[in-house]
């Protein structure tokens, strides 16, 4: 619950905010009766499907992620501290870097990466 949490208290906010501007909206004069029950209930239906669907992707995305790196492939993550050079960095266990609670670290590097912000390297051949 905790990692729900974490990855969507962006989202929940959001929701909370937009629930709140439903619930202002439906009480006006001028909606219809009922309106608050139907706007509410469509409103928050739609708000948990959205939510709970970007967060099984996510938690589908950080269990490739980390089994790729488990397995000894490479991962990328993106840096966002250099915007200009190397805005991407490539992870792999042969490195010195380790995933201790879904992060990334290295003795080398300075920063740590959440591994849901990351994606498995594929590599690419052009014809």
């Amino acid at each position: 619950m905790e990692l729900f949490f974490k990855l969507e208290a962006g989202y929940l906010a959001i929701a909370l905010f937009i629930l709140v501007i439903t619930l202002f909206v439906s009480t006006r004069k001028f909606m219809p009766k009922g309106a608050l029950k139907k706007g509410l209930f469509i409103v928050s239906i739609t708000l948990t499907i959205f939510i709970g669907t970007h967060y099984l992707v996510t938690t589908n995305r950080i269990n490739k992620v980390e089994t790729a790196f488990n397995e000894g492939k490479k991962v990328i993550c993106e840096s966002k501290t250099l915007r200009k050079v190397a805005q991407s960095i490539i992870i792999e266990k042969s490195n010195e870097w380790s995933l201790d609670n879904h992060f990334f670290t290295s003795p080398n590097y300075s920063r740590g990466f959440f591994s849901a912000r990351c994606i498995e390297y594929t590599s690419v051949e052009l014809k």
